[in-house]
């Protein structure tokens, strides 16, 4: 269910759209510069999923910053000030009396000038790809530079640039989504007030002034902000721990486990890892992918055209697996098997897949109408089973997955089936299922309860 929008008003008048999500230890998102905006956020399907992911063991609150979003758009004031009383009006309007406080790119000279000032109030500070001095930001940066000169020629050319290096040059879809929420965001003229406010952040004499407990994350091939201000940020606030993550995205849900791993073993949530990784035998939740009707596609557009759209479901699926922690064992033609030690994860990722393969289809589907042309979707089915598999040689044996892929090949295109382990395993965890009854699958003498998974927003 999507947050319900809430409002908070600043000492100086401005009201601050904000929303929270989940019950426990609070934790503040803040916003990036300009580039946010609390109801478009939920509808982009990685960050809601990183956004669920954030409230599972706490209380999320998460707001727009002035001038953006959907907050007051009338405002003028972005200096560093101004941006902190952005933050306290939020936690002011709930009662926060200790929070932890999660700040992205720009906002870290906000939240660590917040932390200074009222170190009793931030019971841990989390900093991810940020900076100190804006001044170092720019000049580590050629790239930035570059992008400052097309921010007065061309905005829409502006914000698909920004997109492009904060997501990376092989970003198509992901980034274009980004440049068009940017653009509804904020207008181009309030974004170079705040770019020009922000140009001015300085909060380096603050630095051994924090108090808090500090985790610094940054990504080691990000273009800007470069790790090295990290590093610096890491050595200068007493006792700050550094985690460094492999990519080239800002995108904290790129990656997302290794992210909330990091995030809950700092908040003192985190459950320690077993020695050694899984053992033989270790229960796994097995999943399963298969493209409906590829081989009639193959023959309906040829081989090289079909094996373009098949790529699309190779990305999809492994972006996904990347995203939720899964493990891809192997690909067989048009499918895919993987598995998870979590079977939260699996259902998490599964339903990720078909919104993603589901808004695909929608654009294959728009571009086709524009251009008088047959549209190709790509329908896929998933199964899904639990169970102790056989492992060896880097591949998985057993009954659990001769389930799994019997399950699979029940469903129809767009669908997601699971055994009856699945759902009892994540039983309380908020997923919607449909009983489909006891099935009768091939090489297996008892009947199987299976049940639908539903994953539609209408569902």
């Amino acid at each position: 269910m999507e947050p319900r929008i809430q409002y908070a008003k600043t000492a100086d008048g401005v009201s601050i759209a904000f929303w929270t999500l989940g019950e426990g230890m609070p934790l503040v998102v803040m916003p990036v510069l300009g580039i946010s905006h609390i109801q478009l956020e939920w509808q982009v399907p990685e960050w809601r999923l990183w956004y669920e992911r954030l409230a599972e063991k706490r209380k999320l609150i998460r707001y727009d910053r002035r001038g953006a979003g959907l907050s007051d758009r009338e405002a003028t004031d972005f200096s560093l000030d101004a941006y902190v009383r952005d933050l306290e009006a939020v936690v002011s309007r709930l009662g926060l009396e200790k929070f932890a406080l999660l700040a992205p790119q720009h906002s870290g000279p906000v939240a660590i000038a917040y932390a200074a000032r009222y170190p009793e109030r931030v019971s841990h500070l989390i900093l991810w790809c940020t900076f100190a001095r804006a001044s170092d930001f720019v000049r580590s940066s050629p790239q930035l530079q570059a992008l400052r000169a097309l921010l007065d020629k061309d905005w829409e050319v502006y914000t698909e640039t920004v997109a492009h290096v904060a997501f990376g040059w092989s970003a198509g879809e992901e980034s274009r989504r980004f440049a068009a929420f940017m653009r509804e965001c904020i207008t181009p003229d309030v974004w170079r007030a705040a770019i020009a406010a922000a140009g001015e952040f300085d909060v380096t004499p603050l630095l051994p002034q924090v108090q808090s407990p500090t985790l610094v994350m940054h990504r080691r091939q990000v273009a800007y902000p470069v790790v090295d201000l990290g590093r610096d940020l890491a050595t200068r606030i007493p006792d700050a721990r550094l985690v460094v993550l492999e990519g080239t995205t800002i995108a904290p849900w790129e990656g997302m486990e290794l992210f909330l791993d990091a995030v809950d073993d700092f908040l003192g949530e985190g459950a320690p890892a077993a020695a050694g990784g899984a053992a033989p035998g270790a229960f796994r939740t097995v999943l399963f992918t298969d493209v409906e009707g590829s081989t009639a596609l193959t023959q309906r557009l040829g081989d090289a055209k079909a094996r373009q759209v098949l790529r699309e479901h190779e990305r999809i699926t492994r972006e996904a697996l990347k995203a939720h922690g899964g493990t891809e064992v192997k690909t067989m033609g048009d499918g895919f098997m993987a598995c998870f030690t979590s079977a939260t994860r699996a259902l998490e990722c599964a339903i990720a897949m078909q919104r993603a393969f589901a808004e695909h289809n929608e654009a294959l589907l728009r571009q086709a109408q524009d251009e008088h042309t047959e549209p190709v979707e790509v329908r896929v089915r998933i199964g899904l089973n639990a169970g102790e598999p056989i492992e060896e040689d880097e591949d998985l044996f057993g009954t659990a997955v001769i389930l799994a892929a019997r399950v699979a090949a029940k469903a129809e295109g767009g669908e997601i089936l699971a055994s009856d382990v699945v759902r009892q395993l994540v039983a309380g965890k908020g997923f919607l299922f449909s009983d489909r009854g006891d099935v009768v699958l091939r090489g297996f003498e008892d009947p199987v309860r299976l049940c639908e998974v539903r994953w539609r927003e209408d569902a």
